[in-house]
């Protein structure tokens, strides 16, 4: 009998994965989509959705509004990617995981069918996800676009609200070159008479949203102008997180004139208990202190510049930083706005996306950032344990799979 990794292993290797081959993966249109959804029966429509775009900060709003679905009583699903340690993560209900056998099974029950589609590994799993929902009868999914929105295949559903956290650039290569061409891509997600939630804008994303927001008769809210009733103590502690509060809150406070059922309290609780609701990782999580360990899932400018302000606010002996990026990010860019005076260990990640560790070494010379160079995460990470003293602050990040090995190696140890 095969094992559970042997299936995943067949996801990786039988349908592209972005992860490892990056652009390769995305495939541009929704026919697949449409097909694997007509084959499945249309689960989607079986339950209410919220979708969320954005550059940045999907993923921390993902999960947290679903955090205060759950202690407003919802059954709720939650789509979100990548995942850090396990498949099992991109799909859960109430913060359960969806179990091994049932991806099994709907492999072997469905291979016949979907091999000849050659479906990319998000086609897959979004259908996946959305036939695991309905047949688990949530009352309403938290829905993470993929890459973009217009063309990513979770776009096929009508859900009772949109948002749009953030536009940086990433992706540009298959989003555009600039934040206008990114937020018009982003904005694809908007859909007549469903209202939409703007977290954050600039001069050149603003207009982008208006002006599509008027062409489809989507009603838009911007979170920048929404002042919240009362302060709530939020779980998630990093900088950037100020700002995803404010498009949590503005968000919820739609939700409930949908006639969501959501307390103060439940949204007290929900803002309060976000990991242990949802299992999310990777946000500027604590490992341990003394030294203390940091990692975060910032891969980008628009994440990076977060990183560096709270780093600037922390005390410590020496500053030790672990990093590694993927081909298609600006690395020089994110290099630039690292501290000169930290000890770096240099480092790649077990995907074939992964930037040679020695690349970036020598990336980072350039940039005035002194350090060594290790093959793999886990070797970097003990050799600035190694080197640390009680009061020095070890960080990790760069890439989500950076972050990704090493929660998986610390798992395991």
């Amino acid at each position: 009998m095969k094992e559970f990794s042997q299936y995943i292993e067949y996801l990786y290797s039988q349908v592209p994965l972005f992860q490892n081959v990056g652009q390769g993966a995305y495939k541009e249109g929704l026919e697949n989509t449409h097909i694997l959804d007509d084959h499945f029966g249309h689960p989607h429509e079986q339950f209410k959705t919220i979708h969320i775009a954005g550059t940045n900060g999907k993923g921390s709003c993902s999960h947290t509004i679903a955090s205060v679905l759950q202690e407003a009583g919802y059954k709720v699903g939650l789509y979100t990617s990548p995942h850090l340690i396990s498949f099992r993560e991109r799909i859960r209900v109430n913060g359960e995981m969806i179990p091994e056998q049932y991806v099994m099974d709907f492999i072997d029950n469905e291979k016949n069918f979907f091999e000849p589609l050659y479906p990319s590994f998000f086609e897959l799993t979004t259908a996946l996800a959305f036939k695991y929902f309905a047949e688990m009868k949530v009352d309403v999914a938290v829905v993470e676009v993929g890459l973009g929105g217009r063309l990513d295949c979770t776009n096929i559903i009508n859900p009772d609200l949109s948002i749009i956290t953030n536009i940086s650039f990433d992706h540009m290569s298959l989003l555009g070159n600039t934040l206008g061409q990114i937020a018009s891509e982003k904005a694809g997600i908007m859909k007549e008479g469903i209202p939409v939630v703007i977290g954050e804008t600039c001069e050149e994303t603003k207009n982008v949203f208006l002006d599509h927001s008027k062409e489809v008769g989507s009603p838009i809210f911007f979170a920048e102008e929404f002042e919240p009733q009362r302060q709530y103590e939020f779980e998630l502690k990093g900088l950037y997180q100020e700002k995803n509060l404010r498009t949590i809150l503005c968000a919820i406070s739609h939700l409930i004139e949908h006639n969501y059922n959501i307390s103060e309290e439940n949204i007290k609780n929900g803002l309060h208990k976000v990991c242990e609701n949802t299992g999310l990782m990777g946000r500027w999580q604590t490992i341990q202190t003394n030294p203390t360990v940091v990692c975060d899932t910032g891969h980008n400018v628009g994440g990076i510049q977060y990183v560096v302000k709270q780093l600037a606010q922390q005390h410590y002996s020496t500053l030790r930083i672990v990093i590694g990026m993927v081909n298609d990010k600006d690395i020089n860019g994110v290099l630039a706005m690292l501290p000169k005076e930290a000890t770096y260990y240099f480092c790649q990640a077990s995907v074939k996306r992964a930037r040679p560790a020695d690349e970036i070494t020598l990336l980072g010379k350039e940039n005035h950032l002194e350090g060594k160079s290790y093959p793999t995460v886990e070797k970097a990470y003990n050799a600035a344990l190694k080197d640390a003293s009680e009061n020095d602050f070890i960080f990790v990040g760069g890439s989500s799979y950076i972050v990704a090995d090493l929660l998986t190696y610390l798992s395991k140890s």
